[in-house]
């Protein structure tokens, strides 16, 4: 009787043992996902602070009437594409050449700022961000709109791959005024 409560005794402690083992292995596994998953929302908050660094810079060239370093945060190939105005556009160059035809001059171009910008990291290196644009001219006259952006990471670099821009006609200002 004595062997029977020993060998009862003994299994008991056995299956004790392994449920308490295993549930420390299951906390720690939980607690390494929760690690792992901080982390990952860590580097997905940093692309993102990343690709709003890069709409600041864009703003600040515009700013500085620097067409040229504007857009140097577009990606530079023939793939690019740029819609607004019902059409669009194919390609860096024609882009630029877009730009530098529709704001010839400093009058033209005003000051830049962007606002209400939503930023997307839809997978490890491609975003999407949702924003606002804004110019303000010298004489206080004001044009604007929403903008699209789909960006790419190359070379460590965020770029804009594909922009659609859409000016916000004035009867549409005054109606959500």
């Amino acid at each position: 009787m004595k062997n029977i409560s020993i060998s009862i005794l003994r299994q008991f402690i056995l299956r004790y043992l392994t449920c308490f083992f295993l549930a420390l292995l299951a906390t720690e596994n939980q607690s390494r996902a929760q690690s792992l998953s901080s982390l990952a929302q860590k580097a997905i908050d940093n692309e993102k602070v990343n690709i709003e660094k890069v709409l600041t810079k864009q703003a600040d060239a515009w700013n500085q009437v620097n067409l040229e370093q504007f857009m140097e945060t577009y990606w530079k190939s023939d793939r690019l594409t740029f819609s607004g105005g019902g059409t669009t556009v194919r390609g860096w160059q024609a882009t630029l050449d877009r730009y530098r035809k529709k704001y010839a001059t400093a009058e033209a171009m005003g000051k830049l700022h962007f606002d209400q910008l939503e930023v997307t990291i839809l997978e490890s290196k491609t975003g999407l961000v949702l924003g606002n644009w804004h110019l303000t001219f010298a004489d206080g006259k004001q044009r604007g709109g929403n903008f699209s952006l789909v960006m790419h990471k190359l070379d460590d670099r965020w770029l804009i791959v594909h922009d659609h821009t859409s000016e916000k006609r004035e009867a549409e200002a005054k109606e959500q005024k």
